[in-house]
């Protein structure tokens, strides 16, 4: 089968959207799918910040990428690209026509992919991956009447396709909402079990990363939605009963200058080692193994692919009650605070400081979930769903 996926988002750009397509696509290429990508072009500066060079990028056989050409925007990875729309993109497929289009963002690339999916008669599939509500603070207008014109515009969006999949039930019930009409599912995102596990040298791991006693780690983008800044905060309020606390925090992104100052300011620079950019998916590993606790509290996740990596390493998670990480953060593999709540995160985390059994046991119970999200199992449901997508076109024709 013939895939064409169109997103706003993609490699090298520092992204769960990003790697989530990337791991979903190379696992249906492994199964003989053709997958062409059409996708923003990226800056040299871009793939320098994951120590790449821009013809060093390689791509799986079955594999093509199309890069359009794109303006940069402010988003929390500091690589935003916005595609500049011409509508005429769907000339890139006339080589070789898919059978299915899937975009994965609504922006200019899913306006592109529905210019594409009418002109070439094929169907079309929507994946949202990100509540509108909580990343207009990067849109040029902030008033109340541009939020609800881009729900509204959200939903218009994915009415145009056949069928619409998102990693978040909760996300899909906001859509109903605003308007969607078209049959929808959860699809979670895939992981990358084989790297993601438990390794046994937790001490010698502890010693390597600075996270001698008890650590908390949190991995992702440093960016203004993921309240990282709660974390610092709650981590203050222990310092005094846990004084062996140590936080570990992994990633880059616009944020990074001022959570270091706060963590100045609040008297834990000692306590806080910042990672920077993890270089490849084996240290990660080795990061998450080194730690005791993994907290995200971030108010805008849709599912979240660095908690469900966590989840594989056999971490307890702490995560904001907000979106998809509640539906994900259930209470047989970990804790759900109040979003935004420093005090409700400082007294979560203390509770598992105390509890050394309940550790072991939210985080065995969520590596046995995490399991069933490897790229086999979400591309065989994808593969199903093509399928189905296709037949029903060929019926109606």
């Amino acid at each position: 089968m013939r895939i064409a996926m169109f997103s706003d988002n993609f490699y090298p750009e520092l992204s769960g959207i990003a790697d989530s397509i990337r791991t979903t696509a190379e696992e249906l290429a492994s199964r003989g799918h053709e997958i062409h990508f059409l996708v923003p072009s990226y800056s040299a500066a871009d793939y320098q910040r994951v120590h790449l060079r821009q013809h060093q990028a390689r791509w799986r056989r079955g594999i093509t990428v199309t890069r359009l050409a794109a303006v940069r925007y402010r988003t929390g990875t500091a690589q935003g690209r916005f595609v500049i729309p011409t509508l005429l993109r769907w000339l890139h497929l006339l080589g070789k026509k898919p059978d299915v289009i899937h975009f994965h963002l609504p922006l200019s690339t899913g306006v592109e992919a529905v210019v594409a999916a009418r002109l070439l008669q094929v169907p079309l599939i929507g994946t949202n991956h990100t509540p509108i509500k909580e990343f207009i603070r990067y849109a040029p207008i902030r008033a109340k009447w541009f939020l609800r014109l881009a729900v509204r515009y959200d939903a218009w969006m994915y009415n145009q396709c056949v069928f619409v999949s998102s990693p978040s039930q909760t996300l899909l019930r906001e859509m109903r909402k605003a308007g969607l009409r078209r049959p929808a599912q959860r699809i979670s995102n895939p992981i990358q079990s084989a790297i993601f596990h438990p390794l046994p040298r937790k001490a010698a791991l502890k010693k390597k990363y600075r996270a001698e006693g008890f650590t908390l780690l949190y991995i992702g983008r440093l960016a203004p939605e993921k309240h990282i800044e709660v974390l610092l905060r709650a981590v203050a309020q222990l310092s005094g009963s846990i004084p062996s606390l140590r936080l570990l925090v992994g990633g880059t992104g616009s944020e990074e200058a001022a959570l270091r100052r706060l963590a100045q300011q609040l008297g834990i620079a000692q306590r806080t080692v910042f990672l920077g950019y993890i270089s490849s998916l084996e240290r990660m590993n080795e990061i998450y193994n080194a730690a005791d606790v993994f907290v995200m509290p971030s108010t805008a996740e849709t599912q979240s692919i660095v908690t469900m990596q966590a989840m594989a390493c056999a971490l307890p998670v702490i995560a904001a009650r907000a979106w998809g990480l509640q539906e994900y953060v259930t209470k047989e593999r970990g804790i759900l605070v109040p979003p935004k709540n420093p005090r409700a995160l400082a007294e979560a985390i203390f509770s598992l400081f105390q509890n050394p059994r309940k550790r072991r046991m939210l985080g065995q119970e969520g590596k046995k979930f995490a399991a069933t999200l490897s790229p086999a199992a979400i591309a065989a449901k994808w593969e199903q769903l093509y399928a189905h997508a296709q037949q029903t076109a060929t019926r109606r024709a």
